[in-house]
């Protein structure tokens, strides 16, 4: 009987402990994709790489969008970008956008002092994903924001939880508020899954939903010109 109860208390401590590995584990694979739908079409793809380097994680995105008329792009963005995490630690990120002919770049890395960020642009700074407001171009091409700053790449869930996000197109600090909401079913490209809706107002106005492994599974927001954009997960 002795025995018994030490093998239950041992299978017992060794299945809880797995779990608890589980619910702490990393939630993506080496990659996660949605197709971005405009007012339900297809306008491209954005693409989140995972990879352990160094005792750190990278993470890769890239967004290549095209909004087409009669066979014709009228519009088109991309980004690349590329971050550095140490744990739940945000290191560094370098991103390059082209939004339609617009260029940007922005540059930040943890430093004692906070976040320091570096910005080029060749336009005047102007909202989008949900902030539309005209901005005025910073004063000084670098800034020091608070250190628990996370980047607005929008996979980590601690995000939700953020008061102010750098914004990896503008390399500009926007400030949000993040309620959440009920749970619900989101369809994805091969079935549904249940989830969690995140509102986000503010300077980035918003909807995304994390599943209940912590992974982000659905965005939608208005683009500028007042259509909608839905990211559908491709699992």
């Amino acid at each position: 009987m002795r025995r018994r109860l030490f093998l239950g208390t041992l299978l017992t401590t060794v299945a809880g402990s797995r779990l608890a590995v589980a619910a702490d584990a990393f939630p993506y694979g080496d990659s996660h994709v949605f197709a971005g739908h405009r007012n339900g079409q297809m306008i491209g793809h954005h693409a989140l790489r995972f990879h352990e380097e160094g005792g750190q994680r990278q993470v890769a995105t890239s967004i290549d969008f095209a909004v087409r008329l009669l066979g014709m792009a009228v519009y088109k963005f991309t980004l690349r970008s590329h971050e550095t995490w140490t744990g739940d630690s945000f290191q560094a990120i370098a991103a390059d956008t082209d939004d339609n002919g617009k260029k940007s770049t922005v540059k930040a890395r943890r430093t004692a002092n906070g976040i320091a960020v570096e910005r080029e642009s060749s336009e005047p700074l102007v909202k989008t994903s949900g902030g539309d407001e005209a901005l005025q171009h910073p004063a000084s091409p670098r800034e020091t924001m608070p250190a628990q700053t996370l980047p607005s790449t929008h996979w980590n869930i601690a995000q939700v939880r953020a008061s102010g996000l750098l914004h990896t197109q503008h390399g500009t600090l926007y400030k949000v508020a993040v309620s959440k909401g009920a749970r619900e079913t989101i369809r994805t490209a091969t079935g549904s899954l249940p989830a969690t809706r995140y509102d986000y107002s503010g300077d980035m106005q918003m909807s995304q939903w994390f599943d209940d492994r912590s992974r982000w599974v659905k965005s939608t927001f208005h683009a500028p010109d007042g259509s909608t954009i839905e990211y559908i997960l491709q699992e």
